[in-house]
């Protein structure tokens, strides 16, 4: 039985993300769960609101109702992802959870595309390159292209790079790690 970790998505009461994030964090610590709940996150984004005739910068929940937890899992004979009883008791049975994301409230881990996509984890990927340099494409329908790198926003976890197709100079998005500094 191999153990790793993976994340959930908890529902619970709107409103109520913050006092639930801190009643499992509390309970975790009183019951020395740190090796069972690792981590526990609700997702948030920066958005520019105009009040009073002023532009103020206010923390959003990017899913209202939600948060995310990361878990260790087990995997058992049929290699699918299990937590513990003890942890989804914890959980299930915390005030404002209503329950589990899945069929029937039945637990399924997020993938790793999905944790990725939702900016639950961020990924350090290291650039070697800076606007204007000679890029390569290593990954996706472009592979193997070549071009300058326009622009790099950390923002958005993406690199504007002109490639020449079909004689003309074309900008295209890719994501850090699917380019790489050209070797001359």
């Amino acid at each position: 039985m191999s153990v790793e970790s993976k994340w959930y998505v908890v529902h619970t009461y709107s409103g109520y993300e913050n006092k639930v994030a801190a009643n499992i964090e509390k309970i975790v610590e009183n019951r020395k769960m740190q090796d069972e709940v690792l981590e526990i996150k609700i997702p948030m984004e920066k958005v520019t609101e105009v009040k009073d005739g002023k532009t103020v910068e206010v923390e959003r929940k990017v899913f209202p109702g939600y948060v995310m937890v990361k878990l260790a899992v087990y995997f058992r004979d049929d290699n699918e992802p299990k937590m513990s009883d003890e942890t989804w008791y914890l959980i299930r049975n915390t005030r404002g959870v209503t329950g589990f994301v899945g069929p029937e409230s039945k637990p399924i881990p997020l993938t790793d595309e999905e944790v990725q996509k939702l900016g639950v984890e961020q990924r350090v990927v290291n650039m070697n390159y800076e606007v204007g340099d000679l890029v390569t494409v290593v990954d996706g329908p472009f592979e193997g292209f070549s071009g300058i790198v326009e622009e790099i926003s950390t923002t958005k976890n993406m690199v504007r790079v002109s490639i020449s197709m079909f004689g003309r100079e074309t900008p295209v998005e890719f994501e850090f790690d699917q380019i790489e500094n050209a070797v001359e």
